[in-house]
């Protein structure tokens, strides 16, 4: 039997001559770890083209290369070897390269008081690069969490007191009176108004030589400083309690913004930010909009 040597398009010199920023693959399936948890994910490869007399790049092999991923835990070492076996792979066609993961983490959250607990997804991008100046990689997440406007806690506040006043301007003041007033319809006749929110940030990681990535840590840290996360499972009392929350934790977008901007400049981490917080308003048919970067 006679053994054909295969033709190798891609080593072909074109008559295009010219470099390309990026070449690779997007939209790659594939099963990863992020500590003890599995998830889908998927992943954008490429890598450079400077080799201007070269037709194209290796593209198969970096596919090849993204089965590590499937064994070893999603770490930024990982990333970086996956990143250097790329370039590896393209025998001088390339001096950059380039690794995105897109997905959602699954992560339990118990109820504020109750004994309850459900699950909550969120996503997030992992994007790295590895060129001749070095290594690095950028977290996107995005993070829900209510927000009440105290402008509005200030309107309904006056309603009552004007109402209270009204009410009781010929009627003896007991604690009785004043109780029962206050668990009626007509005496909080007014109340503030609030929205479903939400944060979305890139974080430029700090490089870290051992260890899993941060996300849960940088998701908690964030939910901790804007005080009111969005629940899962909840009875009654636990309702209340967010009621509570939300109450004591007035805050405009620009309040927002500056509480995730301070709790992200003093994680270990994060080396540099860009945010941004939308209050998805209730009042208003527009969203209200504040962004912070740092170091970027």
């Amino acid at each position: 039997m006679t053994i054909l040597t295969l033709p190798d398009i891609a080593s072909q010199t074109t008559r295009l001559t010219s470099t390309l920023t990026w070449v690779g693959m997007e939209g790659i399936a594939l099963p990863i770890q992020l500590g003890t948890r599995s998830l889908t994910a998927k992943l954008d490869a490429g890598v450079s083209l400077d080799d201007a007399d070269a037709r194209g790049i290796h593209m198969s092999r970096l596919y090849l290369g993204l089965s590590s991923l499937e064994d070893a835990a999603l770490t930024l070492p990982t990333v970086k070897d996956i990143l250097s076996a790329f370039l590896a792979s393209q025998e001088g066609l390339s001096q950059h390269a380039y690794l995105n993961v897109e997905g959602e983490l699954p992560l339990k959250r118990e109820a504020l008081i109750s004994p309850l607990a459900g699950w909550k997804s969120y996503p997030f991008t992992l994007r790295c690069q590895l060129t001749p100046e070095g290594f690095q990689a950028e977290l996107g997440l995005t993070v829900g969490y209510s927000s009440t406007c105290p402008c509005s806690a200030a309107l309904a506040r006056q309603l009552i007191q004007q109402a209270f006043e009204e009410d009781f301007s010929e009627i003896p003041l007991t604690q009785s009176a004043v109780s029962a007033w206050l668990g009626s319809e007509e005496g909080i006749l007014a109340t503030p108004h609030s929205q479903r929110s939400f944060l979305e940030c890139t974080l430029r990681l700090a490089e870290d030589d051992h260890g899993e990535l941060p996300i849960e840590r940088l998701i908690d840290r964030i939910e901790r400083a804007l005080g009111t996360a969005l629940q899962t499972a909840v009875k009654r009392i636990d309702e209340q309690a967010f009621a509570l929350a939300n109450g004591q934790n007035l805050m405009f977008c620009e309040d927002a913004a500056r509480r995730v901007d301070k709790a992200l400049r003093q994680a270990s981490e994060v080396t540099g930010f860009q945010l941004k917080v939308v209050h998805a308003e209730s009042l208003h048919a527009h969203n209200a909009v504040a962004c912070s970067e740092w170091n970027w």
